[in-house]
């Protein structure tokens, strides 16, 4: 076993650092630091060699150079055990540096930063460090190497027993090149936000960082844990705080996932019910009790054991609609403290609070395949109601267009193929994820009932063939909103306008698988 004598400190994170460096020197080690971490281990009265005294040259360019250094790598690269490294290091007059401990300049907090500019990023993008923890982490079974500081006291402990096992060190080692990894996809993931002609790289790094263990996967049998993916620049389920309730499980993130990103179509108070990632009851009202009133009594049957969303605050009236129901969840922005109280009266309740909504139209999305990743961006373009190409022999309605609007809005987060009948600005009947469209208007229609009387209906993709048309007449279903792009559309539009129904073309599909 090998005496250690020299430990390298360089922590932008100074965090029990004083602790620890004050054991190192009890252990008899000598210390050698940089810049600010120097000046406060020196005003905590331990000793300390500052880099520029060790290396006898300055820091320079703004620190921007200070430990990229032949003494300060080839203390850490050398093998102990390698004849010819110890005889250069002689020769030379370099010693042995046996500890590294280093942690790194902000970048995630900075990218993070509303209205960063790109000189900011780049003066927080860290060179330095991560090569001395890369260099300690490659020759770990001499050198250890810590970057995170909840290891401080396991690594003083063992110190104090002796020296670190080869598992301890490795374990370590393994750590920096987690975190270097993740670091450099952090700066990957903003360059590619920012520079339009590099949008799906050659080699798309994810900086996944877990946030919790789960219990199990989508069944019982299968492992599974939530990550933290890159930039989290919109309110989400992954930047959001629990606030009561059981823990949350594989299913119950997905399902929560596609409530809030469904509620954030809208502005105006809007309530949704989730089930297994698709919607059985959405509603948009003045007041959001009535959101969430109108949008539950649309599938009551279907509601139970569902996710709720809300998109404002959920106040005591929504609370004590909510509180006798079964639920597994809800998320909204904030509660009142009174609704909360009332709430979290139910035990297993879980209860999330995102704060403000803020959207991003930018990132991208991502489905796993077996041995591969599908990546695209996420965008899908803004309906506007000007831009709707009427193909009808009779023109919508106002109050017509209005709920065309909400179902396509609604029907973006339906899986395909997928309908969905609204009125009043209620889905009152959605069919999803069905291999046939005229089947997705089936189950619309049944699940509307006699709601469909007076109902407009949007189709997340063209109709093939008119019987779907057909199927929602008989419905009642007064109105259509379609992609059209059919060899069959005059077949469809001729339909629409036997049934004296109007429809409006939008130009482009919303297919979600």
């Amino acid at each position: 076993m090998v005496k250690i004598k020299k430990a390298l400190i360089s922590v932008y994170h100074k965090d029990g650092i004083v602790e620890f460096a004050r054991g190192l020197h009890k252990l008899g080690i000598e210390i050698i630091s940089t810049g600010k971490t120097a000046k406060l281990l020196k005003k905590n009265k331990i000793p300390v060699t500052t880099v520029e005294e060790y290396t006898g040259f300055p820091e320079i360019l703004d620190n921007r150079v200070k430990t990229l250094h032949p003494k300060i790598h080839a203390g850490i690269l050398a093998v102990r055990k390698n004849r010819k490294h110890m005889k250069q290091l002689k020769k030379l007059n370099i010693p042995l540096i046996d500890i590294v401990v280093v942690n790194l300049y902000p970048l995630k907090e900075v990218i993070h930063k509303k209205g960063v500019k790109l000189k900011e990023v780049l003066e927080n993008t860290d060179i330095g460090g991560p090569t001395m923890l890369r260099a300690a982490a490659k020759n770990f079974k001499d050198v250890i190497v810590i970057i995170d500081p909840r290891d401080y006291n396991m690594v003083l402990q063992e110190l104090k027993k002796g020296d670190l096992s080869f598992d301890k060190r490795m374990w370590l080692a393994a750590k920096i090149f987690e975190n270097t990894s993740r670091y450099d996809a952090f700066f990957q993931s903003y360059m590619v936000d920012v520079v339009k002609e590099y949008k799906l790289p050659e080699l798309f790094n994810l900086p996944l960082k877990k946030i919790r263990d789960l219990r199990y996967g989508e069944n019982p049998f299968q492992q599974a844990a939530f990550y933290t993916c890159g930039r989290v620049s919109e309110t989400c389920v992954t930047n959001s705080k629990q606030l009561h309730g059981k823990e949350l499980s594989f299913n119950n993130i997905m399902d929560i996932d596609a409530a809030f990103q469904l509620i954030k179509e809208f502005d105006e108070p809007t309530a949704s019910i989730i089930k297994h990632t698709n919607p059985c009851g959405v509603a948009s009202r003045k007041k959001i009790e009535d959101a969430f009133k109108a949008a539950h009594e649309a599938d009551t049957t279907a509601a139970y054991g569902s996710i709720i969303a809300l998109n404002k605050k959920c106040n005591m009236a929504t609370a004590k609609l909510l509180r006798p129901l079964f639920a597994e969840c809800i998320i909204a922005p904030s509660f009142d403290k009174d609704a909360l109280k009332l709430l979290k009266e139910k035990r297993n309740l879980r209860i999330l609070e995102t704060g403000p909504i803020s959207k991003e139209v930018h990132g991208y999305s991502m489905k796993k395949v077996t041995e591969g990743m599908l990546i695209q961006t996420k965008e899908y373009p803004r309906l506007v109601k000007k831009k709707l190409r009427v193909v009808s022999i009779r023109k919508p309605t106002k109050k017509e267009i209005e709920d065309m609007i909400f179902a396509w809005r609604v029907n973006i987060h339906v899986k395909s193929n997928s309908i969905v009948f609204a009125k009043d600005k209620v889905a009152v009947g959605i069919g999803a994820g069905q291999m046939s469209r005229v089947d997705a208007v089936r189950i619309a229609r049944f699940k509307a009932s006699t709601q469909a009387h007076g109902s407009v209906m949007a189709s997340d993709a063209f109709f093939p063939f008119k019987d779907g048309i057909d199927v929602a007449a008989q419905a009642g279903v007064i109105g259509v909103i379609q992609p059209g792009g059919s060899i069959r559309d005059q077949e469809v539009i001729d339909a629409v306008n036997q049934h004296n129904m109007s429809m409006v073309f939008t130009g482009f599909r919303i297919f979600r698988h």
